[in-house]
């Protein structure tokens, strides 16, 4: 088993590196991390295969990019800002992206060669931006499928989840569910039923769950929680959210606070804050977990360095093993075979 780990490039890092996992139980660490990718800001990616579909910028271009074996086969690029997020469905061979700074949202085909065509794109304007700094302009930081075969995206200059179908190439707006105000929708997952889905809002350092029907899109917010100590007064920004494959635990990376929250889903999908863990670094803007859900690894960005933690599936706990994973600007982790 690896771990992938990629994420800026501003200062040591050279792209997306894998670290080999050993051991088992207590004794379980990761090797020394090797570039396997070099390419720019690879804030985000997907793997598929031997193929690996990541985020990249360069000379002021942005775009998405995909190398096989740590060779460049193809590329979507262009002038300005680079997406912060790829969904991938393997299945139907699709990617989709949402790019925070120009509010674009696209889909992505690809072929197994790797050969990338966009397929269709939309553009959120500024409909009704929330009252923080942060919220100047539409900004999606999240684009993916829905357990219907939908799309679905966040917002974070809106407060918004919105809903899209995509048919014969084209996407087509479907609802939208509304945040509260400075909420700053980032991510979100939906549990096994596909009748709830979680909102991390980055903003608010808050997680608000929410009842929907997929047929008739009609919404019920159940309950809102914050991911961080009441007594918590300095700087925090939400991030990254997972929820376990039984749907009985959330996990939510808080950076600023520097922790992981993680909640306990109770019978009424409503939440229960069981523990708040720390990163052991600063900033962490992703973690992920193994096939498995027995160990999970959080990046630290702003300290260069990674926490491999041990996961009890009976309690939902995470109880650290490795502290001190050198890796350099990661915003991303990835498992793979």
């Amino acid at each position: 088993m690896h771990i992938l780990i990629g994420g800026y490039t501003k200062h040591e890092s050279e792209g997306i590196y894998q670290f080999d996992f050993i051991g088992a139980g207590n004794e379980a660490h990761l090797e020394q991390g090797r570039n396997v990718v070099k390419v720019g800001g690879p804030t985000y990616f997907q793997k598929a295969g031997d193929l690996i579909f990541t985020i990249k910028n360069e000379n002021g271009q942005g775009g998405i990019a995909a190398y096989r074996r740590g060779k460049l086969v193809s590329q979507l690029i262009h002038d300005g800002s680079s997406p912060a997020y790829v969904g991938i469905n393997q299945d139907k061979r699709l990617l989709y992206t949402a790019n925070y700074h120009t509010g674009m949202l696209s889909v992505i085909s690809y072929d197994e060669q790797g050969q990338l065509t966009l397929l269709d794109q939309v553009k959120h304007e500024d409909r009704a931006l929330g009252p923080k700094p942060e919220q100047d302009t539409a900004h999606p930081h999240y684009f993916d499928e829905t357990p219907g075969g939908h799309l679905v995206s966040c917002d974070l200059g809106q407060d918004r989840v919105d809903f899209y179908a995509f048919k014969d190439g084209k996407l087509s707006h479907l609802a939208s569910y509304q945040n509260e105000d400075g909420f700053g929708t980032r991510h979100l997952v939906f549990d096994p039923s596909g009748q709830y889905f979680y909102v991390a809002g980055e903003l608010s350092s808050q997680v608000n769950v929410v009842k929907f029907d997929e047929a008739s899109w009609m919404f019920q917010n159940v309950a809102t929680y914050s991911t961080i100590p009441a007594d918590w007064d300095k700087h925090n920004g939400a991030a990254a959210i997972r929820m376990s494959k039984d749907g009985r635990f959330i996990y939510i990376s808080n950076r600023g606070n520097d922790s992981i929250a993680v909640f306990e889903v109770k019978a009424d999908h409503t939440l229960k804050l069981i523990q708040r863990v720390s990163t052991f670094g600063e900033f962490p803007r992703d973690f992920n977990w193994d096939e498995e859900e027995a160990y999970i690894v959080a990046a630290n960005q702003n300290t260069n360095n990674a926490t491999l933690y041990a996961r009890n599936a009976a309690d939902g706990s995470l109880t650290p093993l490795v502290k001190n994973i050198q890796v350099p600007e990661g915003t991303r982790v990835l498992f793979t075979e």
